[in-house]
């Protein structure tokens, strides 16, 4: 039996936090998995960037690509390496490309997706780099008025470029005013108007990696550090389907393996209104207690795209979308069909029976480094890179203890799937203990990427947030008078299978707390509504 290294590359821009726990839990899984005769282990190293020629052949099975959107010597790298040496990578560099927020959206609406009604207006300011543009407006530039636009399309509604992010050029239009205001100020942009979904009573994202799909409820209006919540049972079982299959049907219609959708609940549908993030936040200053989760969800799609050998998909193949868009059937109807030819393109049973046979252990592993030094090192670095040096350890230890707090849930939902078997298999098995405190020391800061990020930024952060009580280090399990709205097997700590989110194959042995009142299926099943919490009793605004 010969041992083989399947080899992954991390193409990593101003990344801290997760390519070290990321490259940690690889390490400790000590994988040597049986395949084809061979015995595969794997081998973790970043990527760096130097000249290269197109002939040079490429030693890497996999690459996870964080530089494409913007980095452009990256990007060519990866396409040269694709098209000659087969190489994998998520994800695909030329849909990321091409496709911005402007074809997404029209994607989608083709699908019959609730997509808020758009326009797109020309911009502000001509291009100056090129002779030719004066020309052709004076011959077919249209004059409009704006005025008008914004009466056909009716207040509140958004101003944001077509191709952009970060929420970088976005404004609220609630008159006519700042709507002028705003496209005086908008220079070169090339701008949509987007009808605003107001009023709101949940904002969610749901995060794709390949197959898996982790919803967490979230707060545009909170700082960057609190935005992702800490909130369980937000969703019922026919609403996590929804945003699951929602966010399957756009990842796999765009060969996207990594990316975020955004949607807005209002009168009880969902609005997709920004699903164009194929490089999503993925720093544990804004993740905090769901980014071990993330973590592992990433572990499990690479290492199984790098063992299989599974082919990339290189060209989009749309027809068979367009196909059930076209049938006279309920929008509900279709999505589930578009949602099975996303399971079948990521080869969801495929990928579940190989996770299930080849990283049993991995939940242990990543529960286990997730309370150490190490660990606890990886979140002081990237604070430090993003907060100010005297708020460096407290920040510090607010973010550990909200990965202490996954850790308890986590224990919780491990411990409860282990009594849901049956007596015989689990026979001579003990209850998973853990010390919940940070460890008493951290290491020094180590050179594991360039300060910066696209996470949160330290200025202007607050001391306190929901998830504390006076003591940013200090998360709280829910008060004995949330769970006395609960149902009685979520309360007390009781298997908060998905902590404050519904991660649709993390946890697909498990049994939820909230499944009696779930209508998802058995195999995952999300938390049902949770009474009482929803943007703190506030009525929020709009959001697009």
């Amino acid at each position: 039996m010969a041992n083989v290294t399947r080899n992954i590359g991390l193409s990593l821009g101003a990344d801290i936090c997760w390519p070290g726990c990321y490259e940690e839990i690889v390490k400790r899984l000590n994988l040597s998995i049986p395949h084809g005769g061979d015995s595969l282990d794997f081998h973790v190293e970043r990527i760096t960037v130097e000249p290269y020629y197109l002939r040079q052949p490429v030693r890497y099975d996999l690459v996870l690509d964080r530089l494409t959107h913007w980095f452009h010597t990256s990007r060519e790298w990866i396409k040269k390496a694709v098209i000659m040496d087969g190489l994998y990578v998520l994800n695909n560099p030329w849909s990321l490309q091409s496709m911005e927020k402007h074809s997404t959206y029209s994607a989608m609406m083709k699908l019959g997706m609730p997509i808020p009604e758009t326009w797109m207006i020309p911009p502000k300011e001509l291009m100056s780099d090129n002779p030719d543009v004066h020309p052709t407006m004076e011959r077919y530039g249209r004059h409009f008025k704006l005025d008008e636009i914004g009466e056909r399309l009716g207040y509140p509604f958004f101003m944001k470029p077509y191709d952009g992010g970060a929420w970088v050029g976005v404004s609220r239009i609630d008159n006519p005013r700042q709507l002028h205001e705003a496209y005086e100020g908008s220079g070169k942009r090339v701008m949509h108007l987007q009808k605003a979904v107001d009023p709101f009573d949940l904002f969610v994202r749901a995060i794709g990696v390949g197959p898996q799909v982790h919803i967490v409820k979230y707060d545009p209006a909170a700082p960057l550090h609190d935005r992702y919540k800490v909130d369980f049972l937000f969703v019922d079982g026919e609403e996590w389907q929804v945003l699951t299959d929602t966010c399957l049907t756009i990842n796999a219609f765009f060969g996207w393996e990594f990316n975020s959708c955004e949607s807005l609940r209002k009168d009880g549908v969902f609005h997709p209104i920004d699903f164009a993030n194929a490089c999503p936040d993925f720093q544990v200053t804004s993740l905090h207690y769901h980014f071990p989760e993330m973590v592992k969800n990433m572990v499990r799609w690479t290492l199984f795209c790098a063992a299989t050998k599974r082919e990339m998909q290189m060209n989009q193949d749309w027809k068979p979308f367009y196909a059930i868009a076209k049938k006279d059937l309920p929008y509900s109807e279709r999505l589930k069909g578009y949602a099975k030819i996303a399971n079948e393109r990521m080869e969801t049973d495929r990928f579940r029976e190989w996770c299930d046979k080849h990283l049993s252990h991995l939940d242990e592993v990543a529960l286990e480094f997730f309370g150490t030094d190490v660990a606890k090192g990886y979140v002081r670095q990237k604070v430090a890179a993003l907060f100010p040096q005297h708020e460096v350890p407290r920040f510090t230890e607010h973010f550990w203890g909200l990965i202490q707090f996954w850790r308890k849930t986590e224990t919780d939902r491990l411990n409860h799937s282990k009594a849901a078997k049956t007596p015989e298999a689990e026979a001579g098995q003990q209850p998973i203990h853990i010390d919940t405190h940070a460890p008493e020391t951290a290491p020094q800061a180590q050179s594991a990427g360039s300060n910066g990020s696209n996470g949160s930024n330290g200025s202007g952060a607050s001391t306190s947030v929901s998830t504390s009580s006076g003591d940013v280090s200090a998360p709280q399990v829910p008060t004995a008078g949330a769970a006395a709205q609960e149902p009685a097997s979520a309360q007390a700590g009781a298997d908060l299978s998905v902590g404050a989110s519904a991660s649709s194959l993390s946890s697909s042995s498990s049994s939820s707390s909230a499944s009696s009142a779930s209508k998802a299926p058995a195999a995952s099943t999300p938390p049902a509504s949770k009474p009482g919490n929803k943007f703190n009793g506030k009525k929020p605004k709009g959001k697009n």
